[in-house]
């Protein structure tokens, strides 16, 4: 049986990786491709996160399972920056042959353009997406000293509190922003680069609230460190059941971490087949079902159209809710 990792497991040291480099006869997009030998060596996933961190956990997982299926090695390459930006757009500019992908999150297409220049931006047009993978929920947590136990103390509070969120353009950032403007919540925005100082910070009463990714939450939940007062989800998430949605407590405020599979613009219909064969081949697997279920992860198996439209649809909502509240994620109201 497949072994995948947890949030819970602490990761060893990476193995190095030989990458096979691509010949000049490379195909380019739109150019042919011999899909009855593909693939033609490893296919090369990229992560545009830390190793360690809930993406690349995802990515391992399907990495490994799609492997197998494929007949070649399938190496987590991880290239953080700017969000994913970095690993994202120069997936984007590889030859369109299925021997580069990249795992995607849905926040760089529809909250990160909020926050930087259109040059900066990543466009979901800009890449054929093979499948989405699955939701994770964020949660709103507080720090046992702060005295929160329900999100009506912090907005009950009259005074000013101090929340972390995961960086400038996340969903922690736009959730948690969104949510104190309509609760008329005054607070000091303290970023960090990830969920694990932001946890920290909360664990430290460095700040009182912070808004994470629940897998990365649920063992200090469990642990009656951190207090969980709202998810973000639409519905009740199924590993929180007791605690109410922001929209359950009047707050429209619907924002989760969605996750995709994408290759290069133009890769051709019958690679991108073999790819989602593979998995599809992944997800049916009690190995993947089991890492889904401990890493607090719905799946959101979906075809990459219906990602597509999906994201679409958040990146206008997500807009849509910036304006009128007349919010900056850069920093620079």
């Amino acid at each position: 049986m497949m072994h995948f990792p947890t949030r819970r497991t602490i990761l060893g040291a990476a193995s190095a990786v030989t990458l096979l480099a691509l010949t000049a006869c490379g195909n380019v997009a739109g150019g042919a491709t011999d899909s009855a030998k593909y693939p033609s060596g490893p296919v090369n996933l990229s992560v545009g996160q830390a190793a360690g961190g809930s993406t690349d956990l995802i990515a391992r997982a399907l990495a490994e399972g799609a492997s197998k299926t494929l007949g070649q090695p399938m190496p987590v390459v991880n290239k953080p920056g700017a969000n994913g930006a970095l690993a994202t757009k120069e997936v984007a500019g590889k030859p369109a042959d299925g021997q580069e992908l990249v795992l995607l999150t849905a926040s760089l297409v529809t909250i990160t353009p909020l926050a930087v220049t259109p040059d900066e931006a990543v466009n979901i047009d800009d890449l054929d997406i093979i499948a989405g993978l699955s939701q994770d929920d964020y949660v709103l947590v507080a720090s046992t000293q702060s005295g929160f136990k329900t999100f009506d103390d912090v907005a009950g509070a009259g005074r000013n509190v101090t929340f972390g969120t995961t960086g400038v353009g996340t969903g922690s950032q736009l959730a948690q922003t969104v949510l104190f403007k309509q609760a008329d919540v005054k607070g000091t925005d303290i970023p960090f680069d990830s969920g694990k100082p932001a946890l920290t910070a909360v664990l430290g009463n460095q700040v009182e609230l912070a808004t994470i990714q629940l897998g990365e939450a649920m063992p200090q939940i469990e642990a009656g460190k951190v207090a969980p007062l709202l998810v973000f989800s639409e519905e009740r998430n199924s590993f929180l059941p007791d605690t109410p949605t922001a929209k359950e407590a009047g707050y429209d405020v619907p924002v989760a971490q969605y996750r995709a599979v994408a290759a290069p613009k133009g890769t051709p219909a019958d690679v991108k087949q073999k790819l989602l064969a593979a998995f599809q081949e992944t997800f049916k697997s009690d190995a993947y079902k089991e890492f889904n279920k401990k890493n607090m992860l719905t799946p959101k198996e979906i075809s990459g159209e219906e990602v597509v439209a999906d994201w679409k649809g958040y990146a206008t909502k997500y807009k849509e809710l910036v304006e009128k509240y007349d919010i900056s994620l850069s920093g620079t109201k």
